[in-house]
């Protein structure tokens, strides 16, 4: 069993229906049609989702992708259609919400890397393959991969895991056309992403777009390039062959699976509340992302 710990009620505001309560957004639609995404401060991990709040996460990952929509604006347009409060909107969504334009979603998560970790690690370890695709023998967690690739997974409900899924399958579920766009689009943002960030310091080791049509033009949508959706290592603390230091909630994923939290994550049972100073750390590492990546100090 996984989801909510306490899922909470929707807000209710008037000329907006609500659509959906997510892991971090809640997603509305307004008398336009038009959707409006309200990033909240819920933080989750390993499928759950929390009962304590990161403050002011909510509105850092809705700043930081303002800020790189705007620098990828021309290779892929964003759903942004406005930043304005909806009327009869609680002051808590200023800085968290955005007015979008309701697209036809593409149900693939597209994922590139850079580096291999994580659950691209795992495979390779099996199979010296990643989403079917072949790689050279001898890498380790943290190698650098001779060139991005494209490894796409299937969307997941909350509280079930996303599933790595080959091209080849993509293309099967949503066309050969479609799918050519997707791989093609998410390695030229991938490539923009990390040149930027790499020059601030920053390895962007793999991320993951959602993207949907508006017409016949495809458009980048959700959230993009957070530390929720990607992830962010100090260049100079990289080190192949360890888990690399990165700019997310690794804190809260540490302390959970320590003796200090008392939980057993093989158990059905809810993972405990954060401890003040897990939340603190957290908090610092989104915010040194925004303040490293943009140049802008956080307020």
């Amino acid at each position: 069993m996984s989801g909510f710990v306490e899922k909470p009620e929707p807000v209710q505001v008037p000329g907006l229906v609500h659509l959906h309560t997510g892991k971090v957004r809640d997603l509305y639609q307004n008398e336009a049609g038009d959707l409006v995404m309200v990033a909240s401060d819920r933080t989750s991990a390993y499928d759950w989702v929390l009962p304590t709040v990161i403050p002011d996460k909510g509105r850092i990952l809705t700043q930081l992708s303002l800020w790189w929509f705007d620098k990828l604006a021309d290779l892929a347009p964003s759903h942004v259609l406005s930043t304005e409060l909806p009327p009869g909107a609680p002051a808590d969504w200023a800085g968290r919400t955005l007015v979008c334009k309701s697209l036809q979603m593409i149900p693939v998560e597209c994922v590139a890397r850079g580096y291999l970790t994580g659950s691209g690690l795992a495979e390779y370890n099996e199979s010296r393959t990643v989403c079917g695709l072949a790689l050279p023998e001898g890498l380790v967690d943290g190698s650098e991969l001779p060139a991005p690739i494209f490894t796409p997974a299937t969307k997941a409900a909350v509280g079930d895991h996303d599933e790595n899924v080959s091209y080849e399958e993509v293309a099967r579920q949503v066309g050969a056309e479609t799918a050519a766009n997707l791989r093609q689009t998410t390695l030229a943002v991938y490539g923009r992403a990390r040149g930027i960030a790499r020059d601030r310091g920053i390895i962007l080791a793999d991320t993951k777009f959602e993207f949907g049509y508006d017409g016949d033009t495809l458009v980048l949508a959700d959230e993009v390039l957070t530390p929720d959706s990607s992830r962010f290592w100090p260049a100079d603390r990289w080190e192949p062959g360890r888990s690399q230091p990165s700019f997310d909630k690794q804190f809260v994923r540490d302390w959970l699976t320590s003796p200090a939290s008392g939980w057993d994550r093989t158990s059905e049972e809810p993972p405990p509340p954060l401890p003040q100073e897990i939340v603190e750390a957290t908090r610092a590492k989104y915010t040194e992302a925004y303040e490293r990546l943009t140049g802008l100090a956080w307020s």
